[in-house]
């Protein structure tokens, strides 16, 4: 892989892999927030309650978390071109169920399903780290993930004026079916003009495992510690949607959905015991040896960055209308427009903290940012109507450029703890970002905005203790290739 240019511009090789990813995941981002921008239209058609909305945007972060530990198993064994092309072809379908739902339910399970779509993230990490030499890994990273990320604020800018113009009762069902289409024409285009990996003598093959493997019987067990949880953030859910307050699930389901879900984890900590049982038996080789413990560090970073973005992307357009509906005449299509100023950074933020993190190292670039963060959220706690509104948007970028920088920074060092594990590694990594996703919008349930925003700088202050934890990446990764010869990977 040639680590010499880095052109933006150029629409071939590992490039043309960059940008033909970062689309894929843009489209996925739309569909998966196709609904926020126009909830309030959905709320007054269907008749929904405030309790059912809470209810949608709670289903639509709860999949992702199953999805993203499976796809991340899938494309290490099936690589990115089918594994995008199908979730994107697949995804487009609840897509479909969503625009001529006429039912809360209707809504409900499309919503569910289509949080599948979130996993396409690991996929794209997986990719990225194939084709890009480590020294473009944070850089290359972050445009796949900030430009992708755009996909929430690209929903919220176009999709309500696209209803608008579609007209009467049905324009939002228009636009969101709309956002299925591109979504079922994308797979087709990305299957045609993607290769898994470059032609190149020291490219990492795709592993023949179906579970994360381990470097001793102390990360077997951390492992499994792990996932708790991933696990935990769905009985949170179930919880949250038997309460009287929303009473969807009744006691028999409470019981028979909860077990499904544990059964499900003492199943994966079954395998991960069982596949790397013989691995353990003796002393695992140098160059097959990794510290979970990394992994951990990086998901509860992630739990707290891109957990928190999710919930923040997926109530600010509501905020801002009921902040300065009243008092300075927002409208709801303003509203979607001053709150895709959050996710709009990230076609800069999140490459710049890969950058940033490539050139002057992964934990200080993540104290930096982490730090700004917290500040940040303290400062939208303080957002309330008499706020000018160019004030409550300079805050709100504020906040968005540390929240994007520092998960391009925690993705900068996803790849370079395994190679030929990224996409598990990722997948285990970015199901934290949804478990995140879920208990700040518990959260949310329980408390006003202020008050939540507040909850939001508290995670991020703790999470500085965990960056101390993380070890910066050695300045070589040796990794065996399928024919046994091996592979120095420079990282400087």
């Amino acid at each position: 892989m040639s680590a010499i240019k880095f052109n933006l511009f150029s629409l071939s090789g590992k490039m043309k892999v960059l940008h033909m990813s970062w689309m894929a995941f843009l489209i996925s981002f739309i569909v998966w927030f196709n609904h926020a921008p126009l909830m309030l239209m959905i709320q007054q058609e269907i008749g929904l309650s405030a309790q059912e909305i809470n209810i949608i945007l709670l289903l639509n972060v709860a999949l992702t978390i199953p999805a993203r530990l499976l796809v991340g198993v899938l494309v290490d064994r099936y690589g990115a071109r089918i594994s995008y092309s199908v979730l994107l072809a697949l995804c487009s379908l609840p897509c479909f169920m969503f625009a001529l739902a006429d039912s809360f339910a209707q809504l409900a399970w499309a919503r569910f399903l289509l949080g599948g779509i979130g996993a396409g993230f690991v996929i794209g990490i997986r990719i990225i780290g194939d084709w890009f030499p480590s020294r473009q890994m944070g850089t290359a990273e972050g445009i796949y993930a900030g430009w992708g990320n755009c996909g929430s604020a690209v929903a919220a800018m176009l999709l309500p004026g696209a209803a608008l113009y579609f007209g009467d009762e049905n324009g939002w069902r228009y636009a969101i079916a709309l956002t299925g289409l591109l979504s079922l024409c994308f797979a087709a285009i990305y299957y045609c003009n993607v290769k898994n990996l470059p032609d190149c003598a020291h490219c990492l093959r795709r592993g023949p495992t179906t579970i994360l493997e381990v470097s001793s019987i102390r990360d077997l067990f951390l492992y499994i510690l792990a996932i708790v949880p991933l696990y935990g953030a769905l009985s949170l859910l179930v919880w949250k949607l038997s309460r009287p307050e929303m009473a969807l699930l009744s006691g028999y389901w409470i019981l028979v959905i909860n077990l499904l879900i544990w059964s499900v984890f003492f199943y994966h900590a079954y395998k991960v015991i069982d596949l790397n049982a013989e691995r353990l038996s003796q002393p695992v080789a140098i160059v097959h040896r990794y510290q979970v413990s990394q992994v951990l560090v990086l998901g509860l970073l992630y739990l707290v960055t891109f957990g928190s973005k999710l919930a923040v992307v997926s109530m600010l357009p509501i905020f801002f209308y009921q902040t300065f509906n009243a008092s300075q005449q927002v409208t709801l299509v303003e509203a979607g427009m001053l709150a895709a100023c959050f996710v709009l950074l990230n076609l800069i933020a999140r490459p710049a903290g890969g950058w940033v993190s490539d050139r002057f190292g992964r934990k200080p670039t993540l104290y930096v940012y982490c730090a700004g963060l917290t500040i940040s959220y303290v400062l939208m706690a303080q957002i309330s109507p008499q706020w000018p509104i160019a004030l409550a948007v300079s805050v709100t970028l504020i906040c968005s450029i540390f929240l994007q920088g520092a998960e391009g920074a925690v993705f900068a060092v996803v790849p370079l703890v395994k190679r030929s594990m990224t996409g598990q590694i990722a997948g285990v990594v970015g199901a934290y970002g949804n478990a995140g996703a879920i208990f700040f919008l518990v959260a949310l349930t329980f408390v006003p905005a202020s008050v939540f925003f507040l909850i939001l700088a508290l995670c991020c202050l703790l999470s500085l203790t965990t960056i101390l934890f993380l070890n910066e990446p050695k300045s070589v990764i040796t990794e065996i290739m399928p024919d046994g010869s091996l592979a120095v990977i420079e990282l400087d």
